[in-house]
């Protein structure tokens, strides 16, 4: 195999096993990154932005959106509309990626996916949070008890109606106990605003 077969070959590789490939991840594996640009041109790579390449025939679903997101922006948690659809909580489609940051984080300068930005604070930011994999990327997202709660917080944006789905669903999945719920709300400060609807699963 000549030089140039193999280096592709490795890029393939990356891509096939990560998802989503970036020129760094090839300068750390010692291969230039013109072999992006050569499978690109070539129709066996696909560049959604700037710095990121997947392969041409990879599920660009909702899950590469968030994997993409969560690469472009690592310090961010899935949450809300997106982390519902990431548990199947929800029969919303968001069409962009909701992604919680620090209020004292930068803004992300990103052009695809579309994102929408929430800022959180101190526990409402951390706690709750789960990791997992998708296509080789590693994605922090809210539990859904967390997810839930915050909807709830956040309900004059997607809509209570949205946030009392959610609820039921979890309830009726059994992905979350009754303390799980609470503990939540707690964190997300809206014991008060959930507790009837919490009384009414019981």
């Amino acid at each position: 195999m000549s030089a140039t077969n193999h280096h592709e070959q490795r890029v393939l590789g990356l891509a096939r096993k990560a998802g989503v490939v970036r020129p760094r991840d090839l300068a750390a594996q010692g291969i230039p990154r013109e072999y992006l640009i050569r499978l690109r041109n070539r129709g066996v790579l696909q560049q959604p932005s700037r710095g990121l390449y997947v392969l041409a025939d990879a599920d660009l679903g909702e899950r590469q959106s968030v994997a993409e997101a969560c690469k472009r922006v690592q310090h961010g948690v899935v949450c809300l509309l997106s982390a519902l659809q990431f548990h199947g909580l929800t029969t919303q489609i968001p069409h962009e990626v909701w992604l919680a940051i620090d209020v004292k984080a930068r803004r992300p300068k990103v052009n695809y996916p579309p994102l929408r930005i929430v800022r959180f604070s101190g526990t409402a930011l951390t706690f709750g949070t789960e990791e997992h994999v998708i296509r080789g990327v590693k994605i922090k997202v809210y539990g859904p008890a967390k997810s839930v709660a915050d909807c709830f917080k956040y309900r004059n944006k997607i809509g209570v109606d949205v946030a009392i789905e959610a609820l039921r669903d979890v309830w009726r999945r059994r992905r979350a106990t009754m303390d799980e719920l609470l503990e939540a709300a707690k964190v997300c400060r809206v014991a008060n605003v959930m507790r009837p609807y919490l009384e009414s699963l019981t």
